[in-house]
């Protein structure tokens, strides 16, 4: 059974950084795009980023430069560094197994991020 279980979502003020954990069971996430997406209050899914099987990554041009996606393939653990972080990327942010730009796959329940002062 694919399992999919997001952690590391909190309160942080603008400016500030955090770091995403996705932790993969069921399958091996180094043969897959993983990606990350995220829905922001009231609105729908949004793609943020995804990583290829071979390491290469693309993000979404509303994150690009402020956030970093990674695995660690030996844990079967997906990552996503947050940086420079804005209001409007409160939302709640889901791992996902899916390509670029895609916002089907499985995918686990979330974890929330807020980004007030």
């Amino acid at each position: 059974e694919v399992q999919l279980v997001e952690s590391g979502g909190d309160l942080v003020q603008p400016g500030g950084s955090l770091r995403l954990s996705c932790a993969a069971s069921g399958f091996a996430i180094v043969y897959y795009f993983m990606s990350w997406v995220r829905q922001a209050p009231g609105k729908g899914l949004e793609w943020v980023a995804t990583v290829d099987s071979d390491g290469s990554t693309t993000y979404a041009d509303s994150v690009k430069g402020r956030f970093t996606v990674g695995r660690d393939n030996s844990k079967n653990t997906l990552f996503l560094q947050l940086g420079s972080l804005k209001p409007e990327d409160t939302a709640v942010y889901f791992c996902s197994r899916s390509a670029p730009r895609m916002l089907t796959g499985p995918r686990g329940r979330g974890t929330q991020v807020t980004v007030a002062s």
